[in-house]
């Protein structure tokens, strides 16, 4: 079983739910030294903390999040609320002396960002990012540094919803500025579609944005309208070095995609080579290659997760098997056993996104091309 560590969940919604959920089945993981083990959790709706009765190790629920800090025996705490909550509630999870698991986008701008990142003293911290766990995305990135791809002509990367095109969706926290924050569609799914370009090197030096709203006003849930002011689509034309070339990469993080529920995407195309993944094949890795004729070849990969479980290889994995993996890599990480390894996203990764989404927010408002 390992070492065990405890648990709190600031934020009792949909993902941490989902957090249960993965916790629940830890005993299918099979190489990870740490057992997490959640004790406690704290949400504003009763409603919502009453389900988490029905998991046993759950010993503490309140409405309080400062009370759920001051409990000795939690090790770890999960944060997932609306952004604008992000940056008092980390702080104060750092200062009550505690690790953090934080939630995209790392507050809801990039000041707050940088002050989050500057309490973090000597606490580990990282930011939630699952799909760069999917076996796609780890054979994508090994394809990148096998030196097989030659001179790397372009990148794509994105995110892709289709939620937001249905007019009668009734409003959340998220379509408003002054709780998702002004970067909108870019602080809710642009953590996920950075996370490996950073992580290989590809560093934006100018962006050039251009970002669309969607439906000005929506139902707010109890029978009149509100207002939505946020970015819905964004589509960020940026340039790269490798080695000392000049890569154009594409970025897209999208609400609005007809025929879209929910994919996850990068590609990367070479003078000798390519490779991309999507998620709408959740088993199936391509790869381009230059043999006298020019050919995508298409790899069936099962479940071959970063860390061991017991599902067979036959299988594809899914969102839970994705936030368990993120989860193992966490623990492993803060135990210092990473190894060779993928790392969740770090907390300069995420300033570093922050300061993207604001040259992004640049560019839009005065059509420019913006250099970071």
């Amino acid at each position: 079983m390992g070492e065990k560590v405890k648990v709190g969940v600031i934020g009792g919604g949909l993902m941490g739910r989902e957090v249960a959920s993965a916790f629940g089945r830890w005993f299918a993981m099979q190489d990870c030294p740490v057992t997490p083990e959640l004790v406690a959790v704290a949400d504003l709706d009763e409603a919502t903390r009453e389900w988490f009765r029905q998991v046993g190790t759950v010993t503490w629920l309140g409405a309080d999040y400062r009370e759920l800090l001051a409990i000795e025996e939690i090790d770890v705490v999960y944060v997932a609320v609306p952004h604008h909550l992000h940056e008092r509630i980390y702080l104060d999870v750092l200062a009550a002396g505690k690790d953090l698991l934080a939630e995209k986008p790392f507050g809801i701008d990039l000041e707050a960002a940088e002050r989050i990142l500057a309490g973090i003293g000597d606490r580990f911290v990282r930011c939630s990012s699952e799909f760069p766990f999917y076996p796609g995305a780890q054979r994508f990135m090994a394809e990148v540094g096998s030196g097989r791809l030659g001179r790397v002509l372009d990148i794509v990367a994105g995110f892709h919803h289709s939620s937001d095109l249905d007019a009668s969706k009734a409003a959340n926290w998220k379509r408003q500025s002054a709780t998702c924050g002004e970067i909108g569609v870019m602080g809710d799914l642009g953590m996920h579609v950075v996370h490996v370009p950073f992580r290989l090197g590809w560093k934006p030096e100018s962006v050039y944005a251009q970002l669309q709203k969607g439906y000005a006003e929506r139902p707010d849930g109890k029978g009149g309208r509100t207002s939505c002011d946020t970015w819905d689509n964004a589509t960020l034309h940026t340039t790269v070095h490798i080695g000392s070339d000049p890569v154009p990469m594409r970025l897209e993080m999208k609400r609005m995609v007809p025929g879209e529920t929910d994919t996850w995407f990068i590609e990367v195309r070479g003078t000798e080579g390519g490779a991309r993944f999507s998620t709408k094949e959740p088993k199936t890795f391509w790869s381009f290659r230059i043999d006298g004729e020019q050919q995508w070849q298409r790899t069936d990969l099962g479940f071959g997760t970063p860390f061991k479980t017991i599902t067979g290889g036959i299988f594809e994995p899914g969102f839970p098997d994705l936030l368990m993996q993120m989860w193992a890599a966490f623990l492993t990480e803060r135990a210092g056993a990473l190894g060779g390894r993928f790392g969740c996203a770090t907390p300069e990764e995420a300033v570093r996104s922050h300061r993207l989404f604001a040259a992004a927010l640049e560019s839009q408002e005065n059509s420019s091309v913006v250099k970071l």
